[in-house]
């Protein structure tokens, strides 16, 4: 009756698939009445019903005719959350949009795996587990601005022009700090945490579209050493640089897997296409349509020929034979961007067998290796949103167009 996703059915043992689907398709009835809300259960409150507090910007927007699509899939996956905090609602409203939706980005990533997803307890987030009995616990946290801004309106700020200042500066401290307010709560302690694999997933909002350059800093922080590319007589090579320190007065360490100090973190579990763009684009490049509007994400793929050290250029439609074709379900998976960056020395090592499609990197032998579930990996990427009937852009008009570009960033970027 409040929405929420039930079980109707539960039977075993048939001899054949078959059977099982002729089974299904007698209880698959259009019609029927809702089920009632279970006896000791709270309704759960609407999603798009207005509160008392102050909405933000952005919530406001998902009522219009251009998020309908994301909308709709944001209250699928709300309703389908096993069993959402009291303030969750108050908070999607609010400005602690962001937050929510990387919880619900997880979510969908956690079930589009086939995982079990369960909140029996108010923290750590999920506890995910496969059928062979592997399992982990995951807390869910952004990255956030000093200063809130209107991330319905926003349009990314340029990325830092230094390799240095891009992985150690601002991002890198805003992980950081991110990161070890959520250690000092050492929910590795909590008594149905203790002895079990612990990983944070964290989405970065800290500045308007850094999820789009923001990754390298991730890296350089958890590992301590990034990459630079030099360039000797044409040639371009590149290179890893050790770091021990973030560019910070408080003289952050680098390296928070590799100084033996944070054994009890199994991994850090990442996304950098955590968008508004993003729920909207999985359901119309399932549907095949946009409901009235063209989505065109552009941005930069990553070239896996041995030896390339530069992306290349992508422009497509979402509900593109083209688009669809990059992945092998034909359309655009939840868990495309989602990457587990393992600890080296964790006391109870991430499965990967928990998030099998997502990219798992390992340090092995001091060299970072990739497994990665999915050929295409999207580096980074922007969405522009337009009514069906305007003209398409093409890329270059999208690269060279300031106008274009500001259009591409209204909502979040992913």
């Amino acid at each position: 009756m409040d929405l929420v996703w039930t079980k109707t059915l539960e039977e075993f043992g048939f001899a054949s698939l078959e059977l099982a689907h002729e089974r299904l398709c007698l209880q698959l009835v259009e019609g029927a009445a809702r089920e009632p809300i279970p006896s000791g259960v709270g309704k759960r409150p609407y999603l798009y019903k207005p509160g008392k507090k102050k909405s933000s910007n952005l919530f406001k927007q998902l009522s219009t005719k251009r998020r309908e699509m994301a909308a709709w899939m944001i209250g699928y996956l709300y309703y389908a959350l096993p069993k959402p905090d009291a303030n969750w609602v108050p908070d999607f409203q609010g400005e602690n949009l962001h937050t929510r939706l990387w919880e619900l980005h997880l979510l969908a990533c956690f079930r589009e795996q086939g995982r079990h997803v369960s909140q029996e307890h108010s923290s750590p987030d999920f506890h995910v587990s496969n059928r062979m009995g592997e399992s982990a616990w995951i807390e869910a946290v952004t990255t956030n601005p000093s200063l809130r801004y209107d991330h319905a309106t926003t349009y990314a700020e340029p990325p830092p022009s230094q390799a240095t200042e891009q992985c150690l500066g601002e991002a890198a401290k805003r992980y950081a700090g991110t990161i070890n307010n959520k250690l000092i709560k050492r929910y590795h302690e909590c008594p149905h945490v203790s002895g079990q694999p612990f990983a944070l997933a964290i989405a970065d909002f800290h500045a308007q579209g850094s999820m789009t350059w923001s990754r390298p800093a991730l890296i350089s922080y958890l590992y301590g050493f990034y990459a630079t590319v030099h360039e000797n007589e044409g040639i371009k090579t590149a290179a890893r640089v050790n770091v021990s320190h973030l560019l910070s007065d408080k003289a952050i360490r680098a390296g928070l897997f590799v100084n033996g100090e944070n054994n009890d973190l199994s991994a850090i579990i990442f996304s950098n296409g955590c968008s508004i763009q993003k729920f909207g684009r999985v359901l119309a490049s399932a549907a095949r349509t946009g409901n009235g509007y063209r989505m065109t994400r552009f941005g930069k793929i990553l070239d896996r020929t041995p030896g390339a050290l530069e992306a290349f250029d992508f422009c497509l439609d979402v509900t593109s034979q083209e688009y669809r074709d990059l992945w092998p379900q034909g359309y655009e998976p939840w868990s495309a961007e989602l990457e587990v960056f393992h600890n080296p020395h964790a006391n109870h090592p991430f499965p990967k067998g928990v998030l099998p499609e997502a990219t798992h990197w390992t340090l092995e032998c001091d060299e970072l290796q990739c497994e990665a579930f999915y050929e295409t990996q999207i580096l980074r990427s922007r969405t522009l949103v337009q009514r069906a009937s305007d003209t398409p852009v093409s890329l270059e008009n999208l690269i060279s167009s300031t106008e274009a570009r500001e259009q591409a960033n209204e909502g979040w970027i992913g």
